[in-house]
């Protein structure tokens, strides 16, 4: 673990919820009225870990669709350690150690599961506007 892993994720476990208080990209114009590089955001989730091989990331779950046997399907934000200015526990262990691996083990598949796949495409009509 880095130092500023360190820092930034001192107190921090497997489970708890977290605020993640970092600095996105930004898109400009030269015309704008203004220059607003460091774009501040606040990512709310239960922390499952650190990844990445090039550069390190803040790994928060956000949303979980548990499906059968334990296999969850996660909406998650990873957050650059580098772009991250502070990380504030919310609640330590909340969620419990076994979901939190189960978690942690489905982000880890990256998607994949035993279950069959389906597609559901709804047709949207726009006549004119709202009603």
């Amino acid at each position: 673990m880095g130092n500023i892993e360190k820092k930034l994720l001192k107190g921090v476990d497997l489970g708890d919820l977290i605020c993640v208080e970092w600095t996105d990209a930004s898109v400009g114009k030269s015309s704008g009225s203004g220059i607003a590089i460091d774009i501040p955001v606040k990512s709310w989730g239960v922390f499952i870990g650190v990844f990445g091989e090039r550069s390190k990331h803040i790994v928060i779950a956000q949303n979980s669709f548990k499906y059968s046997s334990g296999v969850f399907d996660i909406d998650y934000t990873a957050v650059p350690l580098t772009w991250t200015l502070n990380v504030v526990v919310i609640a330590k262990a909340c969620v419990e150690s076994q979901v939190t691996r189960q978690l942690l083990n489905s982000f880890l598949l990256g998607g994949r599961r035993a279950l069959n796949k389906r597609t559901f495409q709804r047709r949207v009509v726009n006549h004119g506007g709202f009603r």
